[in-house]
């Protein structure tokens, strides 16, 4: 069985279904990405899967577990933890503050330390302004706090919306190879992305999403030569 199974699952808000019935599946210790255009439902699957959004209809099962009616709070003690689009800091409370947040679900004290000085190995910045009010920081530092939130509860699946939004070249690549890192030390990821090459280029599969439906699904490399993959989503 796979780690997180996805079967015919259907979300609507209110009256508009805007996932159609979707399968997706990921292995244990894979990068797994889902592309799309604007508005093609990639947030909606993974808030699905976090249980802030529930699903109409279908399936969606982590390590056997069926968190289709699951409240989001139970879905983080599974396993699953998630770094939304648009960062979400707690902008009034500290650096340090925001990642002890993240560790909610964790009652060992030094345990939850340990994973605290691996993510300010990961993201020194963070070390160096973990007593800064998070909205003072950067936007590039705010997806490393971002990210290192969601690590707080040592997930074993870890999804990722949009890591790469809004930042220049540089930060954009740091942050892929601190994905990279996290997935060595055993942390699967399921990663949304604009950047398509970048993402095909980090990931093992992929699934490409339009209005709602899976219309592709291959390997990273398959899609990354893919002629229509390329024209719609590499710029040719």
């Amino acid at each position: 069985m796979s780690l997180l199974q996805l079967s015919h699952v259907h979300v609507c808000y209110g009256n508009v279904e805007v996932l159609h019935g979707i399968d997706l599946n990921v292995e244990e210790g894979e990068i797994v990405t889902i592309l799309g255009a604007n508005g093609a439902g990639k947030s909606t699957t993974l808030l699905s899967i976090s249980g802030l959004v529930h699903p109409c209809e279908g399936e969606i099962l982590f390590d056997g577990h069926n968190l289709l009616r699951m409240p989001s709070y139970k879905v983080v003690g599974l396993g699953i933890a998630q770094s939304p689009e648009g960062r979400r800091v707690f902008g009034v409370m500290s650096v340090l503050e925001n990642l002890r947040l993240g560790a909610f679900c964790i009652h060992d004290r030094p345990r939850s330390e340990r994973t605290l000085e691996w993510i300010f190995d990961l993201f020194p910045r963070l070390r160096e302004r973990k007593e800064q009010l998070a909205g003072t920081l950067s936007g590039g530092e705010q997806q490393m706090l971002s990210i290192g939130r969601a690590l707080m509860a040592e997930p074993r699946l870890l999804l990722l919306d949009e890591p790469s939004l809004g930042l220049a070249p540089l930060l954009v690549r740091s942050i892929f190879d601190t994905i990279r890192t996290i997935n060595a030390r055993g942390v699967t990821v399921l990663l949304v992305e604009q950047n398509a090459r970048a993402a095909l280029r980090l990931a093992s599969r992929g699934y490409v999403l339009e209005v709602g439906h899976v219309v592709r699904e291959d390997v990273a490399t398959t899609l990354l030569a893919d002629p229509g993959v390329r024209k719609a989503y590499l710029g040719g």
